[in-house]
């Protein structure tokens, strides 16, 4: 009998520092077991859906958020998780909080030429590393064009209309599925693990599941 597929949606945000960490960790999870055929989709979120489409200055939206004093310290256990498992986290590059609307678009039309994981990645490292603008579309066409994709065709294609109202629908329907914080991952459309969990505590999870299966 042919071994059944563990599908994982993983609903994140590319702006959720957390997230940034849980795909690092989705993906050592599966490391752990290789013997275990799973299909990951990641799915759109809007850590803050009330930014507009022009971005924010990073500092005011934080010092805005959270204030002066709480900042000092808000990202020492981030910090931490991150030397832990190779997240590279350089939160002083950052001076834009982006609107994620394209970013997530990309993220989309990148499934089904087999580039959506390293399209993540990709767009991860742009903004938690280098600093980079994800909601301008020149950034988002290099990060396109540094996985194998055609930089002028998706430059045409952020300019359109395309695939907004799917986005937006899918972000209503993890608000209606009780979604409230990300990551998510959603094991075979019914088991969700909330948080950047362990590795170990997601590949248990994953493991569970498909032998449920068998």
């Amino acid at each position: 009998m042919a071994q059944s597929t563990v599908t994982i949606d993983m609903v994140s945000d590319v702006i959720c520092p957390w997230c940034f960490l849980g795909k690092r960790r989705l993906d050592k999870a599966l490391s752990l077991i290789p013997d275990v055929k799973v299909e990951v989709v990641y799915r759109p979120f809007f850590l803050d859906p009330t930014i507009p489409a022009g971005g924010i200055d990073r500092t005011k939206y934080m010092t805005d958020k959270f204030g002066t004093e709480r900042l000092k310290t808000i990202h020492d256990p981030l910090i931490a998780a991150g030397k832990e498992d190779g997240v590279p986290y350089n939160f002083d590059a950052i001076t834009r909080t982006p609107n994620t609307l394209d970013a997530h678009r990309l993220i989309r039309w990148a499934l089904p030429v087999g580039k959506q994981a390293e399209m993540k990645e990709a767009l991860f490292v742009a903004y938690w590393r280098d600093g980079k603008d994800v909601g301008d579309h020149a950034v988002l066409a290099d990060v396109a064009a540094s996985v194998g994709m055609d930089r002028e065709q998706i430059l045409a294609d952020l300019k359109s209309d395309n695939d907004k109202q799917t986005v937006m629908a899918e972000t209503v329907q993890a608000q209606q599925m009780g979604i409230t914080g990300v990551p998510t991952f959603i094991i075979n459309h019914k088991y969700g693990i909330s948080g950047a969990q362990s590795a170990k505590v997601i590949a248990d999870a994953i493991k569970k599941v498909a032998n449920q299966q068998v």
